[in-house]
């Protein structure tokens, strides 16, 4: 098993890991089919971004994206550069709480569904791809257990009466002119258990039953298998995953489908026995941590409203750039706009500017001066090496506008727990209950937030500390 954490370090790689990088080339290829890959400058590069294969020396070094590969018997573990330490070594039991930790992230996130109940691993392996089998297959075997999915599909067969619609030309060419007119070619809705969705989770189900290696989940997979037995065996795409909609009483189906389009879309390989050869699932951590605060703050932080990006502000009077700042955020007693980003800051004490870059502050700028705000939040992470969740200001000046004041406030917030990487594993536990506390923290942090803003704290410009 190699770990790698974004930027940071590096691991040797055998040479049988050459087909690697051709698979994530192909991954790369296809990521803007796929909700969890951004489009942006990186549309133009043709070669994958996930991983540095560093040929000269024979290493492998990570990028932005965080997730797992995994490889036959090979497993890359893909790690948030916030719980970096150079001078630390952890434990597969570490290993598997950081997993959690981004577990409990996708949780709050808007394009997937995670299960709410859903245990810290369900499995004593730190592999991320065994947690994901574990997550669907717990949550689809007790929703398969406790209701059935059927829908109306059309059904084309040969009666002996007329059932549905007549197929006239098929009746004429292929019963009429054999002298089988005695057989009649219908079509009609029939309310079927053997439906295109069942297929789709039946044919999930073997393959990951066939790759995993946990005892647990090959358990919860066998009892799936056999409660869709009368299901036809049949190939299924991430495309015709996606087309599947349901109606609002059948909500809970969202999730299962939601989990067999992660294991469906471009992130699987399979060899020429149709056997699982190559799996990836890879999330680029700026999108995350923009998602995860969006979602905290809709769901946990009842007097605080948050909206999604506005697309309708352009820089320039031609309109050829346009401004989307992640977040509005709106509470009783103002209105203003947070912008996320995913980078270590406040690591060097002596660094008056506490990490924060001058392009970041550029950007600010421009979303003040085009949105018509004096006023903007820049949100980061805190990291395992500085836990404190700081907070700084500044203060600019547009002398073209009669001097007005821009206030542009930088707050680290409490995104992961140092208390949770360093308890032990603890399998009776969900996530919601493993990240109580730092739930709780983050929420006070961001109520503290605006409540400063509303007292309009008169020391700007000064460190708030947390």
């Amino acid at each position: 098993m190699i770990n790698l954490f974004e930027y940071q370090n590096k691991a040797p790689f055998p040479d049988s890991f050459q087909d690697i990088e051709a698979f994530l080339d192909e991954i790369w290829k296809k990521r803007e089919k796929s909700e969890f890959y951004l489009n942006g400058e990186e549309d133009r590069i043709e070669s994958q971004r996930f991983i540095q294969f560093l040929h000269q020396s024979g290493e492998i070094k990570s990028n932005k994206y965080v997730g797992v590969i995994h490889y036959g018997a090979h497993k890359i573990n893909l790690l948030p550069k916030i719980f970096f330490d150079s001078n630390k070594e952890y434990s597969s039991t570490q290993i598997t709480q950081i997993q959690n930790h981004i577990i409990w992230w996708l949780s709050y996130c808007r394009k997937i569904k995670f299960p709410n109940y859903q245990s810290a691993l369900g499995s004593q392996q730190s592999d991320f791809f065994e947690v994901l089998i574990y997550l669907f297959s717990k949550y689809t075997r007790e929703l398969l257990s406790n209701s059935i999915y059927q829908q109306y599909e059309e059904v084309h067969e040969e009666l002996t009466f007329i059932k549905g619609r007549l197929n006239a030309t098929d009746y004429i060419n292929q019963n009429l002119s054999t002298g089988r007119w005695h057989r009649l070619n219908c079509s009609y809705d029939s309310f079927v258990f053997d439906n295109k969705f069942n297929r789709i989770i039946k044919y999930v189900t073997t393959f990951l039953f066939n790759a995993c290696t946990s005892q647990d989940n090959k358990k919860n997979l066998r009892e799936i298998l056999f409660i869709l037995d009368e299901v036809s065996d049949e190939r299924a795409t991430a495309e015709q995953c996606a087309s599947i909609k349901f109606n609002p009483m059948l909500e809970n189906f969202d999730t299962v489908r939601d989990f067999c389009h992660l294991f469906l879309s471009n992130s699987i390989s399979f060899d020429y026995k149709n056997d699982l050869k190559l799996f990836a699932f890879l999330l680029p951590m700026d999108y995350l941590f923009e998602d995860f605060i969006f979602g905290f703050i809709e769901k946990e932080v009842e007097s605080i409203t948050a909206k999604a990006q506005r697309s309708d502000v352009y820089l320039d009077h031609d309109k050829f750039f346009n401004l989307k700042p992640d977040l509005f955020i709106k509470s009783e007693f103002k209105s203003l706009i947070a912008d996320t980003k995913y980078k270590i800051v406040y690591s060097n004490e002596t660094d008056p500017k506490k990490g924060i870059s001058q392009s970041d502050l550029y950007q600010m700028i421009a979303y003040a001066i085009r949105f018509e705000v004096d006023e903007i939040i820049l949100f980061y992470p805190n990291t395992v090496n500085d836990i404190q969740a700081n907070s700084t200001s500044f203060i600019i000046e547009d002398t073209l506008a009669g001097n007005r004041k821009i206030f542009i406030k930088a707050f680290k917030l409490p995104f992961l727990s140092l208390e949770v990487l360093n308890t032990g594993l603890d399998f009776s536990l969900d996530i919601n209950t493993l990240f109580e506390s730092t739930r709780a923290k983050l929420s006070e942090k961001i109520l503290n937030i605006f409540e400063g803003e509303r007292r309009e704290d008169s020391n700007l410009g000064e460190d708030f500390g947390s």
